[in-house]
């Protein structure tokens, strides 16, 4: 994975909102007026890429932004201003069980007929599918459990403990080459992808920054510890199946070893961890404050909605042979012959 210690380049606007951000960033010009903000789609292109330019600041940042950015109080304002839109449309729109156990008990059963994208990939998948597949996921698993780990200061005792053991796994149980990030730069290599970090932001749907802003605004968020823990379980739980799916995926395309083994050590890590984060993590938090369980419940779902509106994306454009991609085409974004 290549790391830039200066960050990623910003990306191109995709309207009035993201380019105000963007110009703000770099000029410190005006920031976005409140009438733009308020007419953009909630879920749309313009205001996700520029929520997910205030949350980049909170990890990495971009090369040429400079580092006092991430705590600018103006930004943090329309920061709030776009929150409050993403998390006010996702309660009303998540449909939300009405306890975790109902939240989790439906995660625990596979339905019979799956058609999920990790089924079209296992049966009917072409190579360039997986790898626009990883292209746009690269934004999600080149951090993967960095967000998660902002809610251990917000924990105590068994669920902190528990939650400390799953996110060290993640974070490789102390080896760099294991490193689950790592470990997906890995698979992209496999592809012939760049392992830049950031590197196909400009080519990602606005699908999938939903479904990366979702897990920043949950662990930015102390108000939203219960839910991060219920992202967290989501993920956890439904990864394994999913993994083993897409592991066939890999093998059948020959994607590649690293491409299989991302997978595969999914499969077998994220067992154990189902188990950890429902009895310990969720257990233990839920002992220490219950009141937080419709959180924890709102978190299951809305992971779910999210993932499910990214799901629906793909397979709408993938079974008529049309790319998933913004730039709509596999040679617009550079892949590495």
């Amino acid at each position: 994975m290549k790391h830039d210690c200066e960050g990623p380049l910003l990306p191109a606007s995709r309207g009035p909102v993201s380019a105000a951000v963007k110009e703000y960033l770099v000029r410190g010009g005006g920031l976005p007026r409140d009438e733009d903000v308020a007419g953009a789609g909630v879920y749309g292109d313009d205001l996700q890429l520029a929520l997910y330019l205030c949350y980049e600041l909170h990890y990495r940042g971009f090369a040429g932004v400079g580092p006092e950015r991430e705590w600018d109080p103006d930004l943090l304002r329309v920061r709030a201003r776009l929150e409050h839109r993403f998390l006010t449309a996702l309660r009303a729109d998540t449909p939300v069980h009405d306890s975790v156990e109902d939240a989790l008990g439906e995660l625990l059963v596979e339905p019979v007929d799956g058609a999920g994208v990790s089924h079209f990939l296992r049966d009917k998948g072409e190579l360039w599918q997986v790898r626009e597949y990883a292209a746009q996921r690269s934004l999600y698993h080149l951090k993967e459990a960095d967000p998660h780990a902002w809610v251990l200061p917000r924990l105590a005792g068994r669920a902190k403990a528990a939650m400390a053991a799953v996110e060290f796994d993640e974070f490789g149980g102390g080896r760099p080459d294991r490193v689950h990030a790592r470990l997906f730069a890995d698979l992209m290599t496999d592809l012939g992808l760049d392992t830049t970090y950031g590197r196909y932001l400009d080519a990602a749907s606005a699908e999938m920054l939903v479904t990366v802003n979702l897990m920043s605004l949950f662990g930015l968020h102390r108000a939203l510890r219960g839910a991060l823990v219920g992202h967290f379980a989501a993920v956890e739980i439904t990864s394994s199946p999913g993994s083993r799916r897409l592991a066939e995926a890999m093998r059948r395309t020959g994607a590649g070893a690293a491409a299989e083994h991302f997978y595969d050590e999914h499969v077998e890590a994220d067992a154990v961890h189902e188990q950890v984060v429902r009895q310990d993590v969720i257990g233990g938090l839920l002992a220490d404050e219950p009141h937080l369980a419709p959180d924890v419940a709102f978190g299951i779902d809305a992971t779910g909605y999210v993932e499910d509106r990214f799901a629906a994306r793909l397979l709408q454009d993938w079974p008529v042979g049309r790319s998933s991609l913004r730039k709509g085409d596999l040679s617009e974004i550079s892949f590495i012959s």
